[in-house]
């Protein structure tokens, strides 16, 4: 099996986006939307209303995407534009959707180039709704966007906060990092490899009390861990979280459970992969816990020079975890990588494990991209340059795919 290329992966590369943008006061967001979409490596299309030209430029729109945005089909270069962009269509993303596209999306009506496109396309197609609270409330509303769910439409949003018209409540546009997170969700559960499938992944550290203030534990940032499900999710996977106390925002559509401590992580991961698939264990637990936390925060004494604190063991969470199918580990190393992780091959009953020199440039904890060495249960070695964690997240699940 090769390995990915060593250059990053982005998570939309070859994928041909449409972007419909109507007339809402958010339409402004759609350029940062249209500029992130691009970012992840997709090929944008804008298809826009008149009525939202009127807010945001279709020049705007051209300069991100270097392409011609399509308002009029009767002004477009192509002889029946609408059916030509919808072909063109791997996704389908109207961002912000009113409420009149909606009802236009629902009843087949074709007034707009974005309702047209809608028509025609056979992509998948993910609506983001923008619009007052008064209007997103309206049961007319609530017809059309149950009708679009029962039809297959994708949506995201809309968020509740404080409207354009200063009112508080649900009807804001979903923010763009959310809406790309979306597309790629959409996508998965489309053409991913792991469609149907549950995957837990373990991220980050634990964090064991000595009191209320201070803990034992490591310079884990779960960044490897959030990579993973990311990826997984990019591939259709159903993805849990189970993450230790790490700042990475929670990846859209992957549920995060949190877990403070060892004991904590593995009562949720016990839960977590009984109807599981896979595992991938990427969490750094801390070994050893205070034994005798304090109730209240420990004070330096006069004349105190030293503190003692007893550790005791914690549970190897992956030898007492059963199953799931396919199982994989993590050796973070600062010496003899190959001797310490294959002695945790079969300790751990895994498919393989993963280990990497945290002391090597680029592989370290916190880092952007990671070096990693995969050991098989076989006695394969296998070898992967230094490359994105995301890129490494792909390797690692092209493997468990294939156990699959």
């Amino acid at each position: 099996m090769s390995a990915p290329s060593p250059a990053d992966l982005l998570p939309l590369a070859g994928r041909h986006v449409v972007l419909g943008v109507t007339g809402s006061i958010a339409a402004y967001k759609a350029a940062d939307l249209c500029s992130r979409l691009r970012q992840l490596g997709a090929a944008v299309e804008v298809v826009m209303t008149p009525a939202a030209a009127r807010f945001v430029t279709p020049l705007t729109f051209q300069a991100l995407t270097g392409r011609a945005v399509v308002v009029d089909v009767f002004a477009a270069d192509e002889a029946e534009a609408h059916v030509e962009v919808a072909r063109r269509a791997d996704a389908f993303v109207v961002a912000p959707a009113t409420a009149d596209c909606l009802a236009n999306l629902a009843s087949g009506q074709t007034p707009d180039m974005v309702a047209l496109t809608g028509l025609a396309t056979r992509a998948p197609l993910l609506v983001a709704p923008a619009m007052d609270n008064q209007m997103w409330e309206h049961p007319a509303t609530r017809a059309n966007v149950e009708t679009l769910r029962e039809r297959g439409v994708h949506f995201v949003g809309p968020g509740e906060g404080r409207l354009a018209s200063g009112r508080v409540g649900p009807g804001r546009l979903a923010e763009p990092a959310e809406i790309a997170g979306a597309v790629r969700a959409m996508l998965g559960q489309v053409i991913g490899d792991l469609r149907g499938r549950h995957v837990v992944v373990s991220a980050g550290p634990t964090q064991e009390p000595i009191d209320p203030v201070r803990f034992v534990g490591n310079h884990s940032s779960g960044r490897m861990g959030f990579a993973i499900a990311e990826a997984a999710r990019d591939r259709g996977a159903r993805v849990t979280l189970v993450a230790g106390p790490v700042a990475p925002e929670t990846p859209y559509a992957v549920e995060r459970v949190a877990a403070p401590t060892v004991a904590e992580m593995l009562c949720a991961l016990e839960k977590a992969t009984a109807s599981a698939d896979a595992l991938i264990m990427a969490a750094a637990p801390v070994d050893f816990r205070p034994l005798d936390p304090a109730a209240q925060k420990l004070k330096k004494l006069p004349g105190q020079e030293t503190l003692t604190i007893r550790l005791g063991k914690n549970p190897d969470i992956l030898a007492t975890l059963p199953g799931p199918r396919v199982r994989v580990g993590f050796a973070a190393e600062t010496e003899n990588l190959a001797a310490n992780a294959v002695a945790k091959l079969a300790a751990k009953r895994l498919d393989f494990i993963v280990g990497n020199d945290v002391t090597a440039p680029g592989s370290g904890f916190g880092t952007e991209t990671n070096e990693v060495t995969i050991f098989y249960a076989g006695g394969t070695v296998e070898q992967l340059p230094l490359m994105s964690k995301y890129a490494v997240a792909h390797a690692i699940l092209d493997r468990v795919a294939a156990r699959l």
